[in-house]
C-alpha cells in the first residue's frame, strides 16, 4: 500500500509502496511550525489522507487561487505585481485528518483549513520551513507524486 511521509525537522516527502521508496524530495512546511488549529498558519501533524488532486494536465506554474486556475502562468514579472500572494501552483494535493479532535473536526480540522502539498514559485527554497501551513514543493516533483498517487493515498506528518 502507498503512503507519504513528510519529516518536517528534515523538510523531506518520501513516498512509499510498502517499504520500498519510490520518490523523495525537499519540502517547505509551515514558518510557524508544527499545530493543528485553524488560523494557526501552521502545519499539522498525524495521519492524512489526500481528499482532492486538482490541476491534472494544466502546464507547470499554472496559478491557483481558491483551488481554481487563474488562466495566469507564473512569471517572475507575474510575482513583482503581486508581491504579497501565497503562490499555490502547477497541482494542489488537498489533505484532509484521520485523526478525530487532532486534525479533523472543529477549530482543527485540516480540510477546512485548506492544507496542500502544492507548487511553489521554483526560486524559493526548499528544506526551509516558509510556508502558511501548506507544504510547497517544486514544481516539477509535485507533477511527479501527482501522477504516482491517487485520492485516498494516506499521509504521516511527523
Amino acid at each position: 500500500m502507498k503512503y507519504i511521509h513528510v519529516d518536517t525537522a528534515q523538510q523531506q516527502l518520501q513516498l512509499f509502496d510498502d517499504d520500498q521508496r519510490l520518490f523523495s524530495t525537499l519540502i517547505s512546511s509551515a514558518y510557524n511550525g508544527l499545530g493543528e488549529t485553524q488560523g494557526s498558519g501552521c502545519t499539522p501533524r498525524g495521519w492524512l489522507v489526500i481528499k482532492a488532486k486538482i490541476g491534472e494536465n494544466c502546464p507547470l506554474n499554472t496559478v491557483f487561487v481558491s483551488r481554481r486556475p487563474t488562466g495566469e502562468i507564473y512569471t517572475s514579472e507575474l510575482a513583482r505585481h503581486y508581491p504579497k500572494r501565497d503562490w499555490i501552483l502547477t497541482r494542489i494535493l488537498w489533505l484532509g485528518g484521520l485523526e478525530p479532535y487532532q486534525n479533523r473536526y472543529k477549530t482543527v480540522d485540516t480540510l477546512r483549513r485548506f492544507i496542500y502539498l502544492h507548487g511553489c514559485p521554483d526560486e524559493l527554497p526548499m528544506g526551509v520551513p516558509l510556508s502558511h501551513g501548506c507544504i510547497r514543493m517544486r514544481n516539477q516533483d509535485i507533477v511527479e507524486l501527482f501522477d504516482k498517487i491517487s485520492v485516498g493515498t494516506k499521509i504521516f506528518i511527523s
